[in-house]
């Protein structure tokens, strides 16, 4: 498992965090503050559609959004599954 780290501002948090989702590979997503410390860790499932993955993540991404506009700035700490490990 890789981990990827970026650093957005409140107004691209969601935006990130549901591409993040498209893309598939994806097991974990936290939204850190800019001290460090996990405010919202979303666990993902991987194999499930985008789609399928989208609509039932909808109360989550509500949650993000709302969280996004109480911030400026905040790191997305992403664990992706390699391609050995989805086998």
């Amino acid at each position: 498992m890789s981990t990827e780290k970026f650093t957005v501002s409140g107004d691209q948090i969601l935006a990130k965090v549901k591409q993040i989702i498209r893309e598939g590979n994806v097991r974990h997503v936290r939204i850190m503050d800019k001290t460090g410390k996990v405010m919202l860790e979303i666990p993902l499932t991987v194999g499930v559609p985008a789609a399928a993955l989208t609509i039932m993540m909808a109360p989550v991404l509500a949650a993000v959004g709302a969280f996004a506009a109480l911030v400026a700035e905040c790191t997305l700490e992403v664990d992706r599954v390699g391609q050995a490990e989805k086998k």
